[in-house]
């Protein structure tokens, strides 16, 4: 059920999925781009809420450095539509309904969720560099502070 968590230099593991509007979306077409790829447990609850807006205020600044971002859920569509345009999001959300990308990236499993252990989508956020590789995998992120804390890692500060 829980896929093998990547490591730094590992290949990202590619991938196929539709965006809210219908339209595949490929990792492999982001070659040569480095490409942030965050999986968030569901659309317009307010943790993922927090971290969608926090991406999208710093849509910009992530751009101008050479990244691009895509948000990754198990919502269907009509879901993350809504969450779109609800929120005014300005990149990608993705929908792998049966979870394959998930466990391919090891962000589904087991997690704590209020002092319980369950299974679930473990937030998580990774940095693909231009030529496919995991340049930082990031597990059981926070929401809040996210992107503030990603670009110190990457040193965008």
């Amino acid at each position: 059920m829980t896929g093998t968590h990547l490591e730094v230099g590992d290949t990202a593991p590619a991938f196929t999925l539709e965006d809210q509007d219908g339209a595949s979306v490929s990792l492999r077409d982001f070659v040569g781009k480095n490409t942030i790829v965050y999986f968030y447990p569901a659309a317009s609850t307010p943790g993922c809420t927090t971290q969608a807006c926090d991406f999208r205020d710093n849509i910009n600044s992530l751009k101008s450095a050479g990244y691009q971002v895509l948000g990754v859920s198990k919502d269907n569509l009509n879901d993350l539509k809504t969450f779109q345009n609800e929120q005014g999001l300005n990149f990608p959300l993705l929908s792998d309904p049966d979870l394959t990308v998930h466990n391919a990236y090891g962000a589904y499993g087991e997690k704590s969720l209020y002092g319980k252990t369950v299974i679930g989508t473990i937030r998580s956020t990774f940095v693909v560099g231009p030529d496919g590789k995991v340049v930082l995998p990031l597990y059981n992120v926070k929401a809040t502070g996210h992107v503030a804390g990603l670009r110190k890692k990457l040193g965008l500060d």
